[in-house]
């Protein structure tokens, strides 16, 4: 019996995932995703309906995409053509069906707390390294949004000032409007423009972590990364102190660099204290949509 749907809604595709009672997933649909606001909905209430269909019953609908919902339900996210508009409240009225949105970065963190690496641990931060930086906070199998809605949006916190010193990197200007902002340095297009600043070069993030430990370019470009990547997890453990911090996004996919960056992380931490296990998501392609899934059931528990 299919108990819940999530959808992993993302720029470029939107994938509605079907979940049993043992949350496998047993079936799934994937769609381009339309660059039309009005065509958005209308694809996104059609999976909605694909999933009662399949379901053969109402069942629970969670949405997980890139960006934000402000205080009177518009969208703010740059990926998506929906960008002020109220894109929650449109789904549910087109679909006809009460539908959950979650942000993509929070649904993985939820998915990994509860079924991948995180299980077992009573606080789960997720850290979203890719084309841009997130993450989220699971305690006790919940997520627990706060009255501002922006809890989680760690790429959006103040890069580390004596690491660009350090690493004599210039202040960049942010897709946000502010300057300075962490996913501008720790991102797979930072790191990218990192290596420009320092070795001079074009370098995507794969050959640059590839040449870490052969190109002098690359290595600095690379060591200048791994100190601001652990700047920013140490301003988290000193915020949150999770039990776990659990990696997501295309650079985690980067052999050796969950153990890299706790080393980085235990160097940068206050002499004495300790830091929290710095591991690899589990749930690939499917933490996204499951995470969504489980925001939209009520029953969530580790």
């Amino acid at each position: 019996m299919i108990r819940a749907a999530g959808i992993d809604l993302g720029g470029t595709k939107s994938e509605v995932q079907l979940f049993d009672e043992d949350w496998t997933l047993v079936d799934r649909r994937r769609d381009g995703t339309p660059r039309d606001y009005d065509a958005l909905v209308a694809m996104l209430a059609d999976q909605v309906g694909w999933a009662q269909d399949r379901a053969g019953r109402a069942i629970p609908v969670g949405i997980g995409a890139a960006g934000l919902v402000d205080a009177q339900g518009n969208a703010f996210t740059a990926n998506l053509a929906a960008m002020g508009r109220p894109l929650p409240a449109d789904i549910v009225r087109a679909a006809g069906h009460p539908v959950t949105y979650v942000n993509d970065c929070r649904a993985l963190a939820l998915s990994e707390a509860v079924f991948g690496a995180g299980r077992g641990h009573a606080t789960v931060m997720s850290l979203i390294m890719g084309t841009g930086v997130g993450g989220g906070v699971v305690h006790d199998g919940q997520l627990r949004p706060g009255p501002a809605g922006t809890g989680g949006e760690f790429g959006h916190m103040a890069v580390s000032g004596p690491g660009l010193l350090t690493h004599g990197l210039a202040v960049r200007d942010c897709g946000c409007g502010r300057r300075g902002c962490v996913e501008s340095y720790v991102s797979g297009p930072g790191l990218a423009r990192t290596a420009r600043e320092i070795a001079g070069r074009d370098m995507t993030p794969e050959e640059v972590a590839a040449a870490r430990a052969t190109d002098p370019g690359a290595g600095r470009a690379w060591a200048a990364w791994l100190d601001l990547a652990a700047d920013l997890a140490l301003a988290l453990v000193q915020a949150v102190d999770p039990d776990v911090i659990v990696l997501g996004g295309g650079l985690s996919r980067i052999d050796g660099l969950a153990t890299e960056l706790q080393q980085a992380l235990a160097r940068a931490q206050i002499p004495g204290f300790g830091v929290p296990p710095i591991v690899v998501a589990e749930g690939g392609d499917a933490s996204g949509a499951r995470g969504a899934a489980l925001a939209a059931s009520p029953e969530v528990r580790t």
